[in-house]
């Protein structure tokens, strides 16, 4: 009997290697719309004079199209190179791209600067290499297919156990000059001339202090991690923000694009404050990243999940609007999600998921947390509405399992993003285990809301089967949940 179970995987796992293998022409096509990209976004920053730090709103948005389709195209070169024949990196890879392709032309059109030649094509292009990729599952069995970070050597310490006090670090940031460096920056530059001698993970420990810094971990920067001292003891902190004119994705304080990213016991804030608007502290584009005991401070658009698979656990969010937004496939496990005041007529809005066409194995998943009042939003949140999200792109997807909501949500649960934008083809759910929905006779009517009536329905929604997590997490020591 277990010959013919272990034939049958080898042969389904053969079926799915050479199915995928037949969609490589349409990556091979898409990489040729991103490298068109490239060359329109560097040439554009030439024709108008500026260049990739350029202060100005067109630089900034020119020179994210730069870096967006850079680290997209590197992703499908590997997806090319048969470093990996897994279903689930291709979907994540190629929806990443789209992620990275559509954030180039918000924040261009924010401008009011006409698209790229090779726009629509692109977006073409990169929607049918998904949609081909889509037809194919992965064997539930198989967990070597996800491509592991790094995992620790005998002399390795996990991040769960990583401690100042028993281990040993590769690289000290301190402001007193205890450390190797004063800056994060300096770090950073430090990893970036080491990149190419390493074998193993490199970590970074910044001890306690206010770092004013807005720093980048880029695409070549993998499998790094940063530990602190802790919440409210490592701060890193900035305040750009869209209203003084950054993008949204420039924004960011703490910008993570690099695969493999670790964090713990670290603040990540943006203390523009809410009359600033879009503001945001962490920007994550790394795959198969992991948050441990971290917190994310700012108002709106706090935290950009923007693309790839990630994982938080034991974090603090806290905002007002849209405050966890992007279009990542990822999970968020006994956090606390803190509602801030807003300014006068506003709204908050916990969420804003940007899942662009039904093909994307993206979503925000918040299982086993808990939203409240952060301190000065207690007295005055019954003048205020509050709502778990509302639909950012069209097939905007979310799902609160297993979450307390503290009464602090309007009756109706979600709002809408413009009129009836969305409503038919997003997917929102709820889910307790005492079964449904908190609150569920009140909530939206929409077509895509749903009550989560049992643990099945729930379950593609998990650690396990959302960002196939059993296979990668581990490495970290973390805890976590991987079903129901």
């Amino acid at each position: 009997m277990a010959f013919w179970v272990t034939t049958f995987l080898l042969l389904l796992s053969f079926t799915i290697s050479v199915a995928c293998n037949e969609e490589l022409k349409a990556v091979q096509t898409a990489r040729f719309g991103l490298l068109q990209g490239g060359r329109w976004a560097r040439s554009s920053l030439r024709l108008h004079g500026l260049n990739l730090v350029d202060s100005g709103y067109v630089g900034e948005a020119l020179g994210d199209c730069v870096k967006l389709y850079e680290e997209s195209e590197s992703r499908l070169t590997r997806l090319l190179s048969g470093e990996t024949r897994n279903c689930d990196d291709a979907r994540t890879w190629l929806s990443s791209a789209l992620a990275s392709h559509r954030t180039c032309l918000d924040g261009l059109e924010g401008k009011g600067m006409a698209e790229a030649p090779m726009a629509r094509n692109l977006t073409v292009w990169l929607s049918e290499a998904l949609a081909l990729y889509a037809k194919y599952k992965e064997p539930d069995t198989d967990a070597e297919k996800v491509q592991p970070t790094l995992k620790p050597s005998q002399n390795e310490v996990m991040l769960a156990e990583w401690s100042p006090k028993t281990s040993k670090a590769d690289i000290v940031v301190a402001k007193d000059g205890s450390g190797n460096h004063m800056t994060i920056n300096e770090a950073v530059a430090a990893l970036t001339r080491m990149v190419h001698k390493r074998t193993r993970r490199v970590v970074v420990y910044v001890k306690s202090g206010i770092y004013n810094e807005k720093v980048e971990i880029g695409k070549n920067l993998n499998n790094v991690m940063f530990v602190g001292d802790g919440v409210d003891k490592t701060i890193i902190t900035a305040d750009r923000n869209v209203h003084d004119g950054a993008t949204t994705p420039s924004s960011a304080t703490f910008g993570v694009s690099g695969d493999g990213f670790w964090a713990k016991d670290i603040t990540f804030e943006n203390r523009a404050g809410p009359h600033k608007h879009q503001a945001v502290a962490m920007r994550v584009s790394s795959d198969l990243s992991v948050f441990y005991r971290c917190s994310f401070k700012g108002y709106q658009d706090t935290l950009y999940v923007h693309s790839n698979r990630q994982f938080f656990r034991d974090c603090h969010v806290y905002g007002t609007i849209d405050f966890i937004f992007g279009n990542a496939a990822v999970v968020f496990q006994n956090c606390d999600i803190y509602v801030r005041k807003p300014m006068k007529r506003q709204s908050n809005m916990i969420t804003a998921q940007g899942r662009d066409i039904p093909e994307e194995p993206t979503g925000i998943s918040v299982q086993g947390s808990r939203v409240l009042s952060s301190p000065e939003f207690t007295t005055v949140k019954g003048s205020f509405k509050s709502f778990l999200g509302r639909p950012w792109k069209r097939y905007s997807r979310t799902v609160f399992l297993e979450t307390d909501l503290d009464g602090l949500i309007d009756p109706r649960g979600w709002t809408e993003w413009s009129g009836n934008y969305g409503l038919s083809t997003l997917y929102y759910g709820e889910y307790n285990n005492s079964g449904g929905g908190a609150s569920t006779k009140e909530r939206v009517k929409w077509p895509g809301f749903h009550v989560l009536n049992g643990a099945e329905d729930a379950m593609p929604f998990t650690v396990s089967r959302f960002i196939q997590g059993e296979k990668w997490i581990p490495a970290s020591g973390v805890p976590f949940s991987p079903g129901i």
